[in-house]
C-alpha cells in the first residue's frame, strides 16, 4: 500500500450508511443521495456488492465475475464518478466482497470455459468442483428422458455449439456436436443434465447453504484468491474504495489465511469487517485480521435490554394459553436439523459420508459402512452448537477440541453405540492425512449451513412466541438482559469490539429495527397483545391459533401509523406465504401445498381487512411505545462500543420484514411524520456527538447501572464522560422525557427527548 493514503480512508470512521444497489439503484442514483448523507453525519457509504451480477439480479451476491463492475450499475466510470463525489463531500466508500461464492449461470465466463472444457479449463480449479466425475447440473425443468422423447432438446451452433432447450442451453465440449446423435453427445459432456427437483440428491460442487446456483470458490488457493481479489484491490489502491465488508466468512476452506493474505494486501490502514454469526458468548478468532463482525451480535444485545421483562414472563404465559405454544426452542431446533438435513442439505449429507469413508480407509481395514456413518454423521450435525469450528491442522485449540467432544457426547446418547461418532470425531481433531483434511474442511463448511438453514430458516419460523428475538445472531430463548448482563458482555472478549459495526438492520434481518421494536412493544403490554390477537383470531378462517399469533405479531410491526399504506396486505400475505414454506410444517419451497397456504393466507388477509376498516384500540398503546423504544433502540446503537452501521431509511422509519420486503426501492420522502422527523433529528444529533467525542466513542470504556428504574449507559475516555440515562417502564414518561444524553465536557448540552411529546 502506498504512504499516502487516501484522505477518506484517513479520516474518522464516524458511521457508515449502507444502500442496496440494484432495484432502481445504480451509481448515477446513488450520487443523488450524497449531499443528504453528507448532511446527515455519517463518514463512510457502504455499498451492496458492485461487481458483475447475473442479469437481472435484484441483490449482487450471484457475482458473474468478480473481475468487472457491473455495467447494469455503470461499469467503473459510473463507480468511479460516485466515489469521488463521495469523497468530495468527505464521504468514504465501503465495497462488499463476496469470495465465497460466485454463479453457476452462463453469465459467469469462468463458469461457461469450465462447463465447455472440464478439468482441462484453465477455471476448473477455481471452483469447489469435484472432477473425478461430471459436473452435475439440475437445470432441466422436466426430467431428461422425458425431453429428449419429446424432442425438445436439440444442438445448435450458436455460443460455438451448444445444446439447447426452452429457456436454457449449455455449451458443449470441443468436437462433440459432430456425434450427432443428441443422446450420444449428451454423454460426451463434462456435465450432467437433471431436472431441478432432484438437485437436493447429489451434487458434485460444493454451493451456498442449498442455493444450487452458487457455486463455491476454492478462495484458499492463492490463484483464485488473486483473481477474485484483484479488482477491488485495485480500486482500494487507487483511493476509491476505503474499507471492506466480507460475505460469509464461515463459507471459506480457511477463513485465517484468506483474512491475512486480504490484510497484506490491502494494508492495515482498511478496515475490514466480516459477516459472523456468533453464538451465546462466542468470540471471533484472536488470529483473524480482521477489525470486527458486522455487528449482529450488538444488535441483539439491544433488543435483549429493552425487553421488559415482567412483561415477557406474562406475554409467554399468554401465549402458551392462547396457542399451546412450547418454550423448548432447542428441541424445536434439533427437529428442524432433524428434517433439514436429509431434506434441503442432502447433498453435503452424502458428500461428507463420502469424505469420511475415503479418511477412515487410510488405516483401517475395517470403516463403518454408509448408513452406520449416515447416522453418525447426521447426529453430529444435529448437535453442533455454532456455526463452526476452526480447526486448519491438528492440534486443535482447545475450545475447538471441547466443542467437538461435547457435540460427540450430546449425539452419543441418540445412537446405540458411539464407535462411529469417536472415529469422526478423531478424523475432525487429529487427522493429519490429506483425506482427514478434506473431511474437516467440509464439515466445517457444512455446519454453518445447517445452523442457517434449520435455525434462521426454519425454527425461526415455527417459533412464533416473540418475533422480536427470532433474529440473526440472536437466540429465541435468551430474549432478556440487563445491566449487569450488559456489563459482563463488555468485559467479555465478543464484547472488545471498539472497531466493529453495531447494526440494528441489514439486508438479512428478518425484520427491520422499527418493526423489531414495534413487536417488542408486545412485552410492555402483553394484555394488550393478547386482546389484539383475540380479535384476530375471531376474523381468522383457520384454527391454527400459531399462525395467527405470528401473523397478528408481522402485521403489527408493519402497519403505518396513522394509516396503512396501500401495499400492507400484499406486504403480509407475500411474508407468511414465505413464513410457511421456511417453516416447512404445512408447506415447502421445493413441494408447495399452495391449498394449505391459500387457507392460511386468506386469514391473513381477513385479518388486514378488519384492521383496515376499523383499526383496533389496542393498536395505539403498541405503536407509542414501539416509537419510544425505536428511539431508544438508535440511542444505545450510537452509544455501544462500535461503529453503528446505518441501513438505508434507518435514519427516518424502516417498518419491513425479511427479504425481499427489505431490499425495496430507496427513495427520499419529501414529508416526514412526526415519529420519522424525530428519528432523524435525533441520529443527526448523535452522530454529530460522535464526531465531537470522537476520542470516547473510538476507545471509551463502557459501562451500565441500573437503580430505581432508570437505566444508565456511560462511556469514559480521558476524563470525559458521555452518559446515557432513561426510565426502563416506557409507558411512564411523566416529566416527559424519553433519555437524556449528558456529556461531562459540555452540560448545557444534555440532550431531553420527549416522544411524542407528553400530554
Amino acid at each position: 500500500m502506498p504512504s499516502d493514503l487516501p484522505a477518506a480512508t484517513a479520516r474518522p470512521m464516524i458511521a457508515t450508511y449502507r444502500l442496496q444497489l440494484r432495484n432502481g439503484i445504480d451509481f448515477a442514483a446513488a450520487k443523488t443521495f450524497l449531499p443528504y448523507l453528507a448532511d446527515l453525519g455519517v463518514s463512510h457509504l457502504y455499498l451492496s456488492p458492485i461487481f458483475t451480477a447475473t442479469e437481472g439480479s435484484t441483490h449482487g451476491y450471484d457475482v458473474a465475475n468478480p473481475q468487472e463492475i457491473d455495467p447494469a450499475l455503470g461499469g467503473e466510470d459510473g463507480f468511479r464518478a460516485l466515489s469521488d463525489a463521495a469523497q468530495a463531500v468527505g464521504l468514504g466508500i465501503v465495497l462488499d466482497l463476496v469470495p465465497n461464492h460466485t454463479a453457476l449461470s452462463l453469465d459467469n465466463p469462468w463458469m461457461r470455459d469450465a462447463m465447455r472444457h472440464g478439468p482441462d479449463s484453465a477455471y476448473a480449479d477455481y471452483f469447489a468442483i469435484d472432477w473425478s466425475q461430471k459436473l452435475i447440473l439440475p437445470f432441466l425443468p422436466e426430467p431428461l428422458d422425458d425431453m429428449l422423447a419429446k424432442g425438445e432438446l436439440r444442438l445448435t451452433e450458436v455460443h460455438g455449439g451448444a445444446v439447447e432447450w426452452e429457456g436454457g442451453w449449455l455449451p458443449l465440449a470441443p468436437g462433440t456436436a459432430a456425434l450427432g446423435d443428441i443422446a450420444t453427445v449428451l454423454t460426451h459432456q463434462h456435465w450432467q443434465l437433471r431436472d431441478w427437483t432432484r438437485e437436493r440428491g447429489a451434487l458434485s460442487h460444493r454451493r451456498f447453504f442449498n442455493v444450487t446456483g452458487l457455486i463455491g470458490m476454492r478462495i484458499e488457493d492463492p490463484a483464485v484468491f488473486a483473481a477474485m481479489t484483484e479488482l477491488p484491490a485495485r480500486l482500494v489502491r487507487e483511493g476509491l474504495a476505503h474499507a471492506l465488508r466480507i460475505d460469509h466468512i464461515d463459507g471459506l476452506a480457511d477463513p485465517a489465511t484468506y483474512l491475512e493474505r486480504l490484510r497484506h494486501t490491502v494494508g492495515d490502514a482498511v478496515p475490514i469487517w466480516v459477516e459472523k454469526i456468533l453464538t451465546g458468548d462466542e468470540a471471533m478468532p484472536a488470529e483473524w485480521q480482521t477489525d470486527g463482525t458486522t455487528g449482529y451480535e450488538a444488535g441483539r444485545q439491544i433488543c435483549r435490554l429493552l425487553t421488559e421483562p415482567e412483561g415477557f414472563a406474562r406475554l409467554d404465559a399468554l401465549w402458551r394459553d392462547r396457542t399451546g405454544g412450547c418454550d423448548d426452542y432447542e428441541t424445536m431446533c434439533r427437529e428442524a436439523r432433524a428434517q433439514v438435513i436429509p431434506e434441503d442439505l442432502a447433498a453435503e449429507l452424502h458428500q461428507l459420508i463420502d469424505l469420511a469413508q475415503a479418511a477412515l480407509v487410510v488405516d483401517r481395514l475395517d470403516p463403518p459402512d454408509a448408513e452406520t456413518l449416515r447416522e453418525a454423521m447426521l447426529a453430529l450435525l444435529i448437535f453442533f452448537p455454532r456455526y463452526r469450528s476452526y480447526i486448519t491442522t491438528p492440534p486443535a485449540t482447545p475450545e475447538d477440541r471441547a466443542i467437538i467432544e461435547e457435540t460427540v457426547e450430546a449425539a452419543a446418547e441418540t445412537l446405540p453405540q458411539r464407535e462411529a461418532l469417536d472415529l469422526l470425531a478423531g478424523l475432525l481433531l487429529d487427522g493429519k492425512d490429506k483425506p482427514s483434511l478434506k473431511f474437516r474442511i467440509r464439515f466445517q463448511q457444512v455446519t454453518g449451513a445447517v445452523v442457517a438453514k434449520a435455525q434462521e430458516d426454519t425454527a425461526f419460523f415455527r417459533h412464533t412466541r416473540y418475533l422480536a428475538a427470532n433474529e440473526v445472531g440472536a437466540e429465541p430463548d435468551t430474549p432478556l438482559l440487563d445491566a449487569e448482563g450488559l456489563n459482563a458482555w463488555f468485559s467479555s472478549a465478543q464484547g472488545q469490539r471498539d472497531t466493529a459495526l453495531t447494526l440494528t438492520s441489514s439486508h438479512d434481518t428478518k425484520r427491520a429495527e422499527d418493526t423489531r421494536m414495534r413487536i417488542a412493544a408486545i412485552s410492555y403490554h402483553p394484555e394488550t397483545f393478547a386482546a389484539l390477537f383475540d380479535g384476530a383470531m375471531q376474523d381468522a378462517a383457520i384454527s391454527d391459533a400459531g399462525f395467527v399469533w405470528y401473523a397478528t405479531q408481522s402485521l403489527l410491526g408493519i402497519w403505518d401509523d396513522p394509516a396503512p399504506g396501500p401495499d400492507v396486505c400484499e406486504r403480509l400475505t407475500e411474508h407468511l406465504r414465505k413464513a410457511l414454506r421456511e417453516g416447512g410444517e404445512i408447506t415447502r419451497w421445493s413441494f408447495p401445498d399452495i391449498e394449505a397456504e391459500d387457507a392460511a393466507l386468506d386469514t391473513a388477509r381477513r385479518i388486514c381487512a378488519a384492521w383496515e376498516a376499523q383499526p383496533p384500540a389496542e393498536l395505539a398503546p403498541l405503536i407509542a411505545t414501539g416509537q419510544r423504544m425505536s428511539l431508544l433502540q438508535l440511542a444505545l446503537k450510537m452509544m455501544l462500543p462500535g461503529i453503528p452501521d446505518i441501513y438505508q431509511r434507518g435514519e427516518r422509519a424502516l417498518y419491513e420484514l425479511t427479504d425481499p420486503d427489505n431490499r425495496r426501492p430507496f427513495a427520499l420522502p419529501e414529508t416526514l411524520t412526526s415519529f420519522e422527523q424525530a428519528k432523524s433529528d435525533t441520529t443527526r444529533h448523535l452522530l454529530k456527538l460522535r464526531r465531537q467525542a470522537e476520542d470516547v466513542f473510538r476507545a471509551g470504556t463502557a459501562e451500565a447501572a441500573e437503580r430505581d428504574g432508570i437505566f444508565t449507559l456511560t462511556r469514559r475516555a480521558d476524563g470525559r464522560e458521555i452518559t446515557l440515562r432513561f426510565r426502563r417502564d416506557l409507558r411512564d414518561l411523566s416529566d416527559g422525557a424519553l433519555f437524556e444524553i449528558r456529556d461531562s465536557a459540555a452540560e448545557d448540552t444534555a440532550t431531553r427527548l420527549a416522544f411524542p411529546p407528553p400530554a
